[in-house]
């Protein structure tokens, strides 16, 4: 859909919001966009970090900031497009940077004192230190009165930081496709996968970065090595990979039914051209028409 309507003569580049396409030489296993089709729309936020890097949803913000103000310095629109949620919402509507410091070791310390002296002493520690933060902790929770103390200890109290993304005009288009059509797509992808070079490409990373990537956790990198060292074979590749990507699916229209995400929503199931009507409210958009 989204090469489609950037085919149409509209000034739209992409922004991938994949929390694996981000990953070098992750090709087949995340469908990334090939390079025939990155030469006919220009692709952004593809191929930033290696694939035994973490790649926080603070710094996929960071590396959108840049791409959309050139993009409008061009005056040319951003078709942001994928699958992971959490990314497209900070990119949307902006993200609390204030939530990204961590100390693991801190943290772990903060949770002994917390069993040690309860709630109640550590809601005051947090009000005493931090009342800025305080103020907007719930003091009943006992794992947020722990994240803020850990955030307060590591950044100190203060007025939250400036939220990252977009803040502009944003429309929102969501898919829907019938679960049975779905599930009949996934098991089509899952064989291209299979026959595309999943499993060589798995191996690739394996030997150079070991069996233990965090990126692995993306749906069919495991499964390959299963194949490949004899734990599964192609009917059970297949079996797994498909059964996977159906919950995540799943998973998937939960989130964005929850998020209440999408201006207009387009059914890939009825009749008509879903182009048209996701071009028509391209158009009433830019012209600053109602959507419906």
């Amino acid at each position: 859909m989204a090469l489609a309507l950037a085919e149409t003569g509209q000034r739209v580049e992409i922004l991938s919001a994949d929390s694996r396409q981000v990953y070098r030489g992750m090709d087949v296993g995340t469908a990334k966009p090939t390079a025939a089709e990155q030469r006919g729309v220009a692709h952004h936020l593809l191929d930033l970090v290696d694939p035994d890097a973490a790649f926080s949803v603070a710094e996929f913000v960071r590396a959108a900031e840049p791409v959309l103000k050139d993009l409008a310095a061009r005056q040319a629109g951003a078709l942001i497009v994928g699958g992971t949620g959490l990314w497209l919402r900070a990119v949307a509507t902006g993200l609390d940077v204030d939530a990204s410091p961590a100390d693991p070791g801190l943290r772990a310390r903060l949770e002994a004192e917390l069993t040690n002296d309860g709630l109640a002493a550590m809601a005051a520690r947090l009000a005493t230190r931090a009342p800025i933060r305080a103020a907007r902790t719930d003091l009943r929770n006992p794992r947020r009165v722990v994240r803020a103390l850990e955030i307060a200890t590591l950044r100190g109290d203060g007025p939250p930081a400036r939220p990252l993304g977009y803040g502009g005009r944003v429309l929102r288009l969501n898919l829907t496709l019938d679960p049975a059509l779905n599930h009949a797509w996934i098991e089509r992808r899952a064989m291209g996968q299979l026959d595309g070079g999943l499993p060589e490409e798995a191996a690739l990373l394996r030997a150079r970065y070991g069996p233990n990537l965090r990126s692995f956790s993306a749906i069919g990198y495991h499964e390959a090595l299963d194949l490949l060292d004899g734990r599964l074979d192609r009917a059970g590749f297949l079996a797994v990979n498909v059964a996977r990507n159906v919950a995540f699916a799943r998973r998937q229209r939960t989130w964005f039914r929850a998020d209440a995400f999408g201006d207009l929503q387009l059914d890939l199931d009825a009749a008509g051209d879903p182009l048209e009507a996701a071009l028509d409210a391209a158009r009433r958009f830019l012209a600053g028409e109602p959507v419906s």
